[in-house]
């Protein structure tokens, strides 16, 4: 008989095989834990009783739930529920053992989530952001009264953090107008009055962000842990809010020289040392710092990188790790792997190798996969999205399906990502896209001199802002690319500034340096539609109808004129919002994806 298993290509059992994402655990209950798993085809939030082994399917939804978080004494699961992923809805709540879904809070309107903090005696604070409103800010108290505001701003903002005794909550906010770095205002809960205020922006000729990583798991205690840019990356530092003193941790590697990636941290459980995490250049490793004495100690992680931690009770750490080459699974510092999602373990695929590529603006890092036989390869540009995020040495299913059918494998972490520093990241302000090209172009220019790259099968492809600047690539730069693939992309982008969510205004007003009546020839340059005359490569976009963020009418827009050009292109629609969460959908769009470049590129 025929293993059904083997049956099915490589490329296809890496989609399907379940993932998990790192648990979640109750403070006061550190046995009951939640998790994200694709394992029924849909990802979908999961319950896990630590101590008796069991795991319950939480919500049953036709596009999928991720957004989910557990009451401090593990009563309770909390969780999102929008309507067929437009991110627009309010809390729904069940318990952890099982049984009916209620609104969590009422009195709460609809709208985009904003936060939410759920404090040990009861107290609620849900975020929520609208276009109309912006940012409102909900208390509800232990007793259960209706709701009341406690922070409202026209700009973006959200939940930061409760103090444990619920005394004081942390506000991200960006009231001064720049959306790429917050400030913090912490406020009185029993009065609503402001307790302190951390504002790096406000009168600064050099802004620097800073940003809310919890106040510590102590009773009465006032140290909030805060993550700054004050030496061009991110850092934490211990503020008191109490007593006004700030504490930064200039941390140094075993070598007694500093980080030069950025820099996360956490509370441990105790509040007597920090769960640290060092990002840089595509990879990431942990480390633990002991505050009284400040000491830190490096836990043992793989090359690879880390997509989240904790730090557990019993003084172990938690982390969710994999490679290019290798998936990813739940480990823990004692050595054992913690959780593994159900059925066969996906193949692996291809490692990583690291290019640098001189740039008009530095040095470029490029993450490059090779497939079998010798080059010249037909290469796929995958542009990630963001714009502040970075590609990194981490398992994709997306890249290892293009290797398995022969392509080579490039992503770029362009001006604009993260984990290179400051300048770095704020560098695509004003020229937004075109910058971003520039170095892509460099790694393209690369890529064809070195030999790995046939320059007569280059396809350039994204999702979300990588699809956007697969759009304004194929206008930019027409010659370069023999293909495009443009996942809910960015297409006219006056457009979808009118129509997307009110936390993507603030962000396109923060890199343009104004909206488009204020600096209209900024819009009119990086707008995708503004090139599409231009474009001469055969383009295929893919498009949520519910997307808030990549809004359909504006890819409408574009596509009209694709037409109206009789330029080569095919688009596809589908029922749900800025990518979809079913695991079926996600095969067939790549599958669709693949045909059109086999097609296009004659390989049969």
């Amino acid at each position: 008989m025929t293993d059904q298993t083997n049956a099915v290509p490589a490329w296809e059992q890496r989609f399907r095989a379940a993932r998990v994402s790192l648990p979640e655990w109750a403070e006061d209950a550190p046995d009951r834990a939640l998790y994200v798993s694709n394992a029924t085809g849909t990802y979908e939030v999961y319950a896990w009783d630590r101590a008796t082994g069991d795991h319950r399917q939480v919500t049953d939804r036709p596009n999928g739930t991720t957004e989910a978080e557990l009451s401090p004494d593990g009563a309770w699961i909390w969780w999102f529920d929008d309507t067929d992923g437009d991110e627009f809805g309010v809390w729904r709540r069940q318990p952890f053992a099982g049984g009916p879904d209620h609104e969590a809070v009422p009195g709460v309107p609809a709208a985009y989530s904003a936060g939410l903090a759920l404090g040990r005696d009861g107290t609620v604070v849900v975020g929520t952001s609208t276009d109309d409103e912006g940012t409102t800010l909900y208390l509800r108290r232990p007793d259960g009264g209706s709701p009341e505001v406690v922070y409202h701003h026209a700009e973006y903002g959200g939940v930061g953090d409760l103090s444990l005794d619920s005394a004081l909550l942390a506000v991200d906010h960006t009231e001064h107008g720049d959306a790429m770095h917050s400030a913090i205002r912490v406020l009185d809960l029993a009065d609503g009055s402001t307790v302190a205020e951390l504002d790096e922006v406000t009168g600064c000729d050099e802004p620097r962000g800073v940003a809310c990583l919890g106040f510590a798991p102590a009773v009465g205690d006032t140290r909030l842990l805060v993550a700054h840019q004050r030496r061009g990356r991110w850092e934490p530092m211990i503020w008191d809010v109490a007593a006004g003193t700030e504490t930064e941790l200039k941390l140094r590697d075993e070598q007694g020289r500093e980080f030069p990636g950025d820099l996360s941290a956490q509370w441990r459980p105790d509040a007597r040392a920090l769960l640290i995490e060092h990002e840089y250049e595509a990879r990431s490793e942990l480390f633990s710092y002991d505050l009284a004495g400040g000491v830190l100690t490096r836990l043992d992680t793989p090359r690879g990188t880390v997509s989240g931690a904790t730090a557990r009770p019993d003084g172990t750490v938690e982390f969710l790790w994999s490679s290019a080459a290798e998936p990813s699974a739940v480990r823990s510092t004692s050595g054992e792997v913690v959780l593994r999602a159900p059925g066969p373990v996906p193949p692996g695929s291809v490692p990583v190798e690291d290019v640098w590529v001189e740039g008009p603006g530095g040095r470029v890092h490029a993450l490059v996969q090779r497939p079998a036989g010798e080059g010249p390869f037909p290469t796929v540009f995958e542009i990630h999205g963001g714009p502040t995020y970075h590609d990194s040495d981490s398992f994709a299913a997306g890249p290892a399906a293009w290797l398995d059918h022969g392509f080579a494998v490039v992503r770029v972490n362009y001006r604009g990502s993260t984990g290179y520093g400051q300048a770095w990241t704020d560098a695509l302000r004003e020229r937004v896209g075109l910058i971003e090209l520039e170095d892509i172009g460099a790694v393209r220019a690369w890529a064809v001199d070195s030999g790995l790259a046939d320059p007569a099968r280059l396809v350039l492809s994204g999702g979300s802002w990588g699809g956007y600047l697969t759009l304004l690539g194929l206008g930019v730069q027409p010659e370069e690319w023999t293909l495009g693939l443009a996942a809910v992309p960015v297409a006219d982008y006056l457009t979808a500034y009118a129509d997307e969510m009110e936390a993507l205004k603030s962000l396109d007003r923060t890199l343009f340096g104004g909206d488009p009546d204020e600096v209209p020839e900024r819009w009119h340059a990086s707008s995708p539609l503004t090139y599409v005359e231009q474009v001469k490569a055969p383009v295929y976009i893919s498009a949520g109808v519910n997307d808030p963020r990549c809004p359909i009418r504006q890819i409408e827009n574009y596509v009209e004129r694709l037409e109206a050009l009789g330029k080569v292109h095919e688009v596809y629609r589908y029922d749900a919002g800025h990518g979809s969460l079913v695991v079926d959908e996600r095969i067939k769009q790549l599958r669709l994806e693949i045909d059109f470049v086999r097609r296009h590129l004659d390989l049969g």
